[in-house]
């Protein structure tokens, strides 16, 4: 009888602590999922804003058709990757975006007519704010990413995340592209040539 209720009660923790496992991989799981939702939103705002920016830019910088073909076909590339639900192409698809909208802005310096344009600032401005919360809703995923791969890996946990269907998730890279843009330190120089 003895051994029984032993067995019985050694049983009955490993259900406990199972349960207790499997509910915080659901929870994190849904955080993870919670951030990527946050960063859709902002990734949809930056794509709505930037045929208006495109639009504004060519009135006054048409010859910049190059430019622009590239901005419009990287947003393209952005909100099809978007429908995918692939990180890794989402995250390639939106750097290239975003570096082709830094080449659009910096059509800006020069065309004085289209930097002083109120409508062009106020984009100029919204982008800058989307991208900032872009910034932070990306570190919000990605610190969610490394709570749940770290939270899967965990002993008693990596017994049992494969057999419940919890997979590693990816992280919401830069890109190599926009990466080495943010590694090149800007250049400032005071002579006057």
């Amino acid at each position: 009888m003895s051994a029984t209720l032993i067995v019985v009660v050694v049983l009955v923790g490993l259900v406990v602590i199972g349960i207790g496992i499997y509910n915080r991989l659901v929870a994190l799981r849904q955080r993870c999922n919670q951030a990527f939702a946050d960063v859709d939103v902002q990734l949809k705002q930056r794509h709505d804003l930037t045929p208006n920016l495109v639009e504004t830019v060519k009135g006054y910088a048409a010859h910049e058709r190059e430019t622009l073909e590239a901005v419009i076909n990287a947003r393209n590339q952005a909100v099809k990757a978007e429908g995918s639900g692939d990180v890794g192409a989402m995250s390639s698809a939106e750097g290239a975006l975003g570096a082709a909208l830094g080449r659009l802005i910096a059509l800006s310096e020069a065309y004085p007519d289209l930097k002083a344009n109120a409508n062009f600032q106020q984009l100029q401005a919204e982008l800058s704010d989307i991208e900032n919360k872009i910034a932070a809703a990306r570190r919000f995923f990605n610190s969610a990413v490394s709570e749940y791969n770290t939270g899967r890996e965990q002993f008693p946990a990596v017994l049992f995340a494969g057999a419940l269907g919890f997979t590693p998730r990816d992280f919401f890279d830069l890109g190599e592209e926009q990466r080495d843009r943010l590694d090149d330190a800007p250049q400032v120089s005071f002579n006057k040539s």
